[in-house]
């Protein structure tokens, strides 16, 4: 096993904690605030299972801060709906609600309006808006979407929008390769077989996600590398079997492999048909790949 597998597959299981430590937003207890036109108790206080599990894995992935804990928080309770849009958001209630400061508040709000999640304005206050102004090519926002009740929808249209990008960067991509990074993309396919072969299932995830996102960066085309972030967020949270990522297999390896050799040996053609072979290993693939149009 090279150095690179050996460090990577060690790195990522110290990481694997997925448990929120002492101290984290989501084991403060909720305060009681009273007020009519303010968001209910129950609204904070959802019992989906889906979201709590949500908001313990955001932990293990994101840092530990209350900052990055609120909006995890707050972002989900917004994708979820239990937010509705234009519902307003009192800054003071969400502070008392999950003990911290205003400051807190205050930067996690502008986040999450950053993200298009919420607007704020002079005299109106901040209020969640409507889907149709959310940044949905927001990494975080794709993931919270993953993990509600649009999940079947948003990997649907991951699922759809990778058929789209990724052969076309694999075919790019060989035309633009260079021996470092043929050479990374070999060591990412090396480090996804020995995973594999030990039952490790986060460093093969680990490792596929970065052979993909590094695909995409030497495509060449600054349009699809901005892109990377959102196949990267895919590959995480697709959860169902759609395409060849979604579990280690050893049909999978070979068409990483097949893809190396084609961008090594400068196979535009080659590299995009394995890539399409990969997407669709899984004949359940065959509900979100759209059909090829007539010309």
């Amino acid at each position: 096993m090279s150095t690179l597998a050996h460090t990577m597959m060690t790195a990522a299981r110290s990481a694997d904690s997925g448990l929120a430590g002492p101290g984290e937003l989501d084991r403060y207890p909720y305060g009681e605030v009273p007020g009519a036109d303010r968001v209910s108790a129950s609204v904070w206080d959802s019992t989906d299972p889906e979201l709590g599990r949500m908001g313990r894995r955001a932990a293990g992935s994101r840092g530990r801060g209350l900052h990055g804990q609120l909006v995890q928080q707050l972002g989900q309770m917004i994708v979820s709906g239990d937010l509705g849009a234009d519902r307003p958001l009192v800054p003071e209630e969400i502070g008392q609600r999950f003990e911290v400061s205003r400051t807190v508040v205050r930067e996690s709000l502008r986040v999450l309006e950053a993200k298009g999640l919420v607007s704020a304005r002079p005299n109106v206050g901040t209020r969640v808006r409507p889907v149709s102004d959310w940044n949905l090519l927001d990494p975080d926002i794709i993931e919270w979407r993953a993990f509600g009740p649009q999940r079947d929808d948003q990997r649907r249209e991951l699922s759809e929008l990778r058929w789209t990008i990724e052969p076309l960067a694999a075919r790019l991509a060989a035309g633009h390769g260079r021996e470092e990074v043929q050479q990374r993309l070999a060591d990412m396919v090396e480090i996804m077989g020995h995973s594999m072969a030990q039952g490790d299932a986060l460093t093969f995830s680990r490792a596929d996600a970065e052979f993909h996102s590094l695909l995409i960066q030497v495509s060449g085309n600054r349009m699809l590398e901005h892109l990377s972030g959102i196949v990267s967020a895919a590959l995480q949270v697709s959860g169902n079997p759609v395409t060849g990522c979604d579990r280690p297999t050893e049909a999978s390896l070979g068409h990483h492999a097949r893809i190396v050799d084609a961008v090594a040996a400068g196979d535009g053609s080659g590299a995009e048909t394995a890539m399409r072979q990969l997407l669709t290993v899984h004949p359940e693939v065959e509900r979100v790949v759209p059909a090829p149009r007539e010309h």
